[in-house]
């Protein structure tokens, strides 16, 4: 049987990756096993636990990483808040020949890549410009001042490594990102 494939979305925090993905999978004619990421920060309103994310202690985190039950993870903005990718919610799937959607930040793409290699197609979600990414970041109004400040120095960052990705969707308007990304596995498959 011919294994599956990963689709990475990624880009920086604020330029809509979730509302993308949500808005593709209602499109795409593709079946996708949607990848749970595990994280030691508190959910958020409305967050589910084992939906939106695997949510489990810093202890719970770092025993998992020793026994490398993670594809790829890593501590976002030195702030403690860990969170990975568990083995469990890639490897049954792609053995069994299905696609799995990755929503992941600019470095665990760059781990899961070396991993997989061909097996991996990774699409950079960009909001467009710097100030778009600033105004989403202000109008979701869940983060302070600081928090902020920090994630927009991330996301110049994360914006200057898009050129590493198979694709980059501008997210300038939901459908038409989510049309581009329905087009490129298409392609792909």
């Amino acid at each position: 049987m011919k294994r599956g494939k990963i689709l990475i979305i990624s880009g920086p925090s604020g330029a809509g990756k979730t509302t993308v993905v949500k808005e593709f999978l209602s499109r795409v004619k593709t079946p996708f096993h949607c990848s749970i990421s595990a994280t030691t920060r508190s959910p958020r309103p409305g967050e589910i636990d084992g939906v939106n994310y695997h949510f489990i202690t810093p202890e719970q985190f770092a025993a998992k990483k020793a026994e490398n039950g993670f594809l790829e993870s890593v501590e976002v903005f030195g702030t403690g808040v860990w969170y990975g990718t568990p083995i469990e919610e890639v490897e049954p799937y792609l053995n069994k020949g299905e696609w799995t959607l990755l929503e992941i930040d600019v470095r665990g793409c760059e781990l899961i890549k070396q991993r997989y290699g061909k097996e991996v197609v990774s699409v950079f979600i960009s909001p467009g410009s710097m100030k778009a990414l600033e105004e989403r970041l202000r109008g979701r109004k869940t983060e302070s001042e600081a928090d902020i400040a920090i994630r927009l120095k991330r996301a110049e960052a994360e914006m200057a490594t898009a050129d590493k990705y198979d694709y980059i969707v501008v997210n300038d308007v939901v459908a038409k990102a989510a049309d581009a990304i329905c087009h490129i596995v298409e392609k792909e498959i």
